[in-house]
């Protein structure tokens, strides 16, 4: 009986011992792909394992809901694909031994992170952040964020101005929503600006892209319960509670400058001059899309975002860019009928998209569905073609759409110029 039970664990063990080496080749694999993308720098807020207190028990692996972010490698936890991560910190919160902490930035790549007290207001007296802008990437957070940023805000005296906004939200993502909500059921007088449209960074993910969120609660609606939902999904139900409540967006206007005039704040903005007795800013992190500097850019068919390739069917168009979200919008416009998609990147070589990316691109390029110009820049968007220079030669190409997505001008220079202090973090709480 003795012999029977010691063969039975024997297999149970071989299996185990099997299966684990398997997921630590999967690992290897993972962060190696990323480490030839050049994708080992998180963007934000993420676990750092301190290997001598990790036990190796693999929970933080399995619990998070982003996927192979955290992978075990000799026995232990480690980030395999560091830019996905969003600073979810349910690994933190089921590791047994306390062997992770929330970071911003690493050794390597500093995160500019705005200073803001716990009332979410910045060392300049009246001017609040919430969301992503302070590091928090997590929409739970931002909504939460948002709502307790105006409460912190209804609570400061000078409201009531018959000259001035109580509070003017710029931004319409998950903390810009949330707050405006607030300050509705506060009954403040607020106004809210936002550059682009509604949803923020959520608009900008792929078409039925899954967003990972949890229970929060946001003013006037309630406790929203949904946990796994599409980003078309979220949308609609946030563009819902709107119609609903009544909440005023005031869309496609930048924000220029935020100057102090004694108690007050004046907003100038690409429209007009507005007065308040606070800020809250929920801009995100993305900042303004960074352009080409080109002529003919002010045109209507150039965008800096893809939301669905099949408006670009049978059409000829030009993605300007050269990492992930270039390469996904090339390919994928490829893939309708009748499209003419050309790919245009400045650099020698795609280094930073993922493996994935680029094969697909190979792959449409060998089929013939997509045209690639390295080492190539755009000189001039005409009405119904571009022109493009690439090694001393210039072409001129039919087009109907340019797809520019060539990255954001980080708000730290903005930040800064209205005196908020900006700390660099280096793998730092």
């Amino acid at each position: 009986m003795i012999a029977v039970y010691a063969l039975a664990f024997a297999a149970i063990w071989s299996l185990y011992i099997a299966l684990r080496r398997r997921a630590e080749a999967r690992s290897r694999a993972t962060k190696a792909a990323a480490a030839e993308a050049g994708l080992l720098e998180p963007a934000s807020l993420h676990p750092k394992i301190d290997p001598l207190k990790c036990l190796g028990c693999g929970a933080c692996t399995r619990v998070c809901p982003e996927g192979d972010i955290l992978g075990m490698i000799n026995g232990k936890a480690e980030l395999i694909e560091p830019s996905h991560c969003i600073g979810h910190g349910a690994c933190k919160s089921v590791c047994p031994r306390d062997a992770i902490t929330l970071v911003f930035g690493t050794e390597k790549r500093g995160v500019d992170i705005p200073n803001v007290a716990p009332d979410f207001q910045t060392n300049v007296p009246g001017i609040f952040i919430a969301g992503e802008l302070g590091g928090m990437g997590l929409i739970r957070n931002a909504i939460e964020q948002g709502r307790q940023a105006i409460d912190s805000i209804r609570k400061l005296n000078g409201h009531g101005s018959a000259n001035a906004y109580d509070v003017i939200i710029i931004g319409a993502g998950p903390a810009g929503f949330s707050a405006s909500l607030a300050a509705m059921q506060h009954k403040l007088r607020y106004l809210t600006i936002e550059q682009d449209s509604f949803g923020g960074t959520v608009a900008h993910f792929p078409r039925g892209k899954l967003v990972m969120t949890a229970p929060a609660t946001l003013p006037i609606i309630g406790k929203v319960k949904f946990k796994e939902i599409s980003k078309e999904k979220l949308l609609k139900f946030w563009e819902s509670a709107a119609r609903k409540t009544g909440l005023k967006i005031s869309y496609g206007e930048q924000v220029e400058t935020i100057t102090r005039f004694d108690n007050q704040f004046e907003v100038r903005t690409t429209r007009a001059s507005y007065r308040a007795s606070s800020i809250l800013l929920a801009i995100g992190r993305r900042g303004t899309p960074r352009k080409l500097e080109v002529e003919g850019e002010d045109q209507a068919k150039v965008v800096y975002r893809l939301i669905d390739p099949e408006q670009y069917r049978r059409r000829h168009v030009l993605v300007v860019g050269g990492g992930d979200s270039a390469l996904e919008a090339a390919a994928s416009i490829a893939e309708q009928p009748g499209t003419t998609v050309t790919l245009s990147h400045r650099s020698e070589a795609f280094s930073r998209a993922k493996v994935k990316n680029r094969e697909r691109v190979e792959s449409a390029q060998k089929s013939g569905r997509l045209t690639v110009l390295l080492q190539s820049s755009i000189k001039k968007i005409g009405p119904h073609d571009v022109e493009i220079e690439q090694k001393e030669r210039r072409m001129r190409i039919k087009n109907d759409a340019v797809i520019v997505c060539a990255g954001g001008i980080l708000p730290t220079a903005f930040l800064k110029g209205i005196g908020i202090e900006v700390e660099t973090k280096y793998g730092t709480a």
